[in-house]
């Protein structure tokens, strides 16, 4: 056992090496080995690769946010790279895990047919392969949030999870932190988007690609001040180093307020987004900001629903380990003191924040990644070693920890 042990975590960091001097394995809908194959699991598309040198354990992977549309969910294939096109399902059964993913049986605000539908992909695979060992939960952004939930509720099925980028700590306070922006974002720039923050208009990709984000883009250059007014009140994250951050934090969260609100208000049961007593500072002109903002009531069902099925609680019983950068404009790294306050009240030690320093939402590389799944299989793999004691307790594995996130560029 203390062999397998070290041998898989040897495998998983030592692997960014290998990385380096390999091209990227070509990304899903493009080209996948012939050990992979798809199939529907009710109204989920799944996609399943087994290696020939099986290790025995599973890795299922939740993605991200994808836009309702009126057709049937399928796989997002562009979530199935990192940033730096490293294929996922390439470096998973790379190192000898099998892969699984599902598109959810459904898009939007999919969080809660996410837990579900993950469960249920691995029951499948596991009718297919009872010889499998453990099974590790890995999902980004939204997919984060269906990991933490997973991991807590169902630690029967999973045996550790990874939750990089993902709203964990408050939910409510996700949906508040876009909703500010979108309502402060109309006060200093009137006009620019139809509708308003609670009911935004219905309008396509193509539309928003075309149409607004040029005329909003435009806006923002014009007004430099007032960009950097809408940034610092709304405490939005971007990169002092490069200025074009500015528009992309923009135009990254007002996409999410576009697209992602209808379609919350319907599956929430009304409008979850409350300002009425929010305080707005850092504009140089407070006063009129908030006399003058837009102001919003929450409906009681829809915080209800937030408060009991889609808040995290921290009460894991296997390992979780969340992955983040520091200046997510997103999701923001907020969530993570967040979610470490509820872990270590209600579960001791089985939670493990891997901070990544750098701008950029699931900007992630190869290696931090893997650093982050190795942290995980050594947590769960160690803890059966030494009968449930976690392995990082003691200053001599943490500093060796520390080295290795700090070789890796996890810190600065």
């Amino acid at each position: 056992m203390i062999r397998r042990v070290a041998a898989r975590v040897a495998l998983l960091w030592g692997l960014p090496i290998a990385l380096a001097a390999t091209s990227a394995a070509p990304a899903f809908a493009l080209s996948l080995p012939d050990f992979c194959s798809d199939a529907t699991l009710g109204k989920a598309q799944i996609l399943i690769c087994v290696p020939p040198a099986w290790n025995g354990d599973l890795v299922v992977f939740a993605h991200g946010y994808v836009a309702p549309t009126a057709d049937d969910p399928v796989i997002p294939s562009d979530q199935l790279e990192l940033p730096d096109g490293t294929s996922i399902p390439g470096i998973v059964t790379g190192l000898g895990f099998a892969f699984a993913t599902t598109s959810y049986s459904d898009d939007g605000l999919a969080v809660l047919p996410g837990v579900q539908d993950v469960q249920e992909l691995v029951g499948y695979f596991e009718g297919l392969r009872p010889d499998t060992d453990h099974v590790y939960l890995v999902g980004a952004s939204e997919g984060g949030l269906v990991t933490t939930l997973a991991v807590e509720q169902a630690p029967n099925v999973f045996s550790g999870g990874l939750a990089t980028c993902g709203p964990v700590g408050d939910f409510r306070r996700q949906v508040d932190y876009w909703g500010d922006f979108r309502v402060l974002f109309d006060y200093f720039f009137p006009g620019l988007i139809p509708g308003d923050v609670v009911s935004p208009p219905t309008i396509s990709q193509a539309q928003w690609e075309t149409s607004y984000v040029p005329a909003i883009t435009a806006a923002l250059l014009a007004r430099p001040a007032r960009l950097d007014k809408l940034l610092r009140v709304s405490r939005a994250p971007f990169d002092p180093n490069d200025p074009q951050t500015k528009i992309e934090t923009a135009l990254g969260i007002l996409w999410y307020n576009v697209f992602a609100t209808n379609d919350a208000r319907v599956k929430l049961g009304g409008n979850p987004y409350d300002n009425s007593r929010r305080l707005y500072l850092g504009s140089g002109s407070d006063f009129w900001l908030n006399l003058l903002v837009d102001r919003y009531h929450a409906d009681p069902g829809a915080l209800a629903a937030i408060e009991a099925e889609y808040q995290t609680s921290g009460r894991l019983a296997v390992p979780l380990v969340t992955l983040h950068t520091t200046a997510d404009p997103i999701v923001p790294y907020w969530h993570e003191p967040l979610y470490s306050v509820k872990a270590l009240a209600n579960s001791g030690l089985l939670h493990a924040t891997v901070p990544v320093f750098r701008y950029g939402h699931c900007s992630f590389k190869a290696e931090e990644t893997l650093v982050a799944l190795g942290l995980l299989v050594l947590e769960v793999e160690g803890r059966e070693l030494l009968g449930a004691e976690r392995v990082l307790t003691t200053e001599s594995s943490r500093r060796r920890y520390r080295s290795l996130a700090k070789a890796n560029g996890l810190r600065r």
